[in-house]
């Protein structure tokens, strides 16, 4: 196939306002792009100053963000007509480069969208932290979001009501520990914003969501506040509807594909009219994201769970503009 001769700057801005719209850990969109004029291959950089040393301090996170930005730029070319061949780690004398996507023409048939709305779906898709109606998922669209995972590279895996339970509390020991973790509180504090505070990054205070009055539900306290000085506790559905996505292995090119497996399950759930948001908290500690994983099964790498249901719609998060870097990252 041809690469293109010169990226317009329009298709650029479409590619990368696509690709910021990926979710991040915290809201910190840990990339950077960057466009070989020669060759017209997009590169996919890390921010190192957008990281979480605290939380995240062998990056996993961040390199599950950085796939879910691949996954919508992917899905951005060919929604403009355009084959993307996307090259994860490709130098590993520049660890920072983290994909390479290479456009060319000449879309044929078989590489056509065969998923309608999943486009459309990345700027509809929000993370809800808001309680669920606990109206069931019917099993075709949960086959759909577990089939979307097979095929970018991942599992999905749907717990039964006592599985369900099990990673709740886990997730709840791992909410109790960060808060009980003075840096990590710090840090976490630190990506939350008050309403009308001018950044494109982090999480914005009208974003979050309230606790559970029932206590079953472990959602992520960004505060850091003792409970009286949080939202108002209201009920969460009763019977929680989540999956695992997982992994056969666990290296840095995984945890990329686990980013896209992650963000077409995203996607395929907001084009069926669901809600989703992530419990990443068990994935932050290794003996509790260890506990996770599936009994009897020695390859199962969990990487992220994700409550999913009918529901109001998540609040946005700010976007930085979207630039190509001057200069290549190293």
């Amino acid at each position: 196939m041809r690469s293109i001769q010169a990226l317009q700057p329009d298709t650029v801005e479409s590619l990368l306002t696509a690709a910021g719209a990926a979710p991040s850990i915290h809201n910190t969109q840990p990339w950077r792009f960057h466009l070989d004029r020669d060759s017209q291959v997009l590169e996919v950089h890390s921010a190192p100053e957008r990281t979480l040393p605290q939380t995240d301090p062998t990056h996993r996170a961040q390199y599950l963000s950085v796939g879910a930005a691949v996954f919508n730029l992917r899905l951005a070319a060919v929604h403009l007509g355009l084959r993307p061949e996307v090259r994860l780690l490709p130098d590993l004398t520049r660890p920072g480069l983290l994909a390479t996507v290479r456009l060319t023409e000449h879309l044929g048939a078989d590489d056509q969208d065969q998923a309608p709305g999943l486009y459309d779906a990345i700027a509809q898709r929000h993370t809800s932290r808001k309680p669920f109606t606990g109206r069931p998922v019917p099993e075709p669209i949960v086959a759909d979001m577990a089939a979307a995972a097979h095929a970018a590279g991942a599992r999905l895996y749907i717990p039964d009501h006592a599985g369900t339970r099990r990673l709740l509390r886990l997730t709840a020991a791992a909410e109790a520990r960060n808060h009980a973790h003075t840096a990590r509180t710090a840090e976490t504090r630190h990506w939350v914003h008050a309403p009308g505070a001018d950044s494109s990054y982090g999480i914005p205070v009208t974003a979050l969501g309230p606790p559970d009055a029932a206590g079953r539900m472990p959602m992520r306290d960004f505060t850091g506040l003792p409970p009286a000085g949080r939202r108002p506790a209201v009920w969460f559905e009763r019977h929680v509807q989540m999956a695992m996505l997982w992994t056969s292995h666990d290296r840095r090119d995984d945890w990329l594909r686990a980013g896209q497996a992650l963000q077409y399950v995203l996607l395929t759930a907001t084009a069926r009219g669901l809600r989703t948001s992530l419990l990443h908290q068990a994935m932050e500690w290794p003996d509790l994201r260890a506990a996770t994983a599936l009994p009897r099964h020695k390859r199962c790498h969990p990487q992220m769970l994700i409550r999913f249901g009918y529901g109001p719609d998540g609040r946005p998060t700010p976007r930085a503009a979207r630039g190509i870097a001057t200069h290549p990252e190293v």
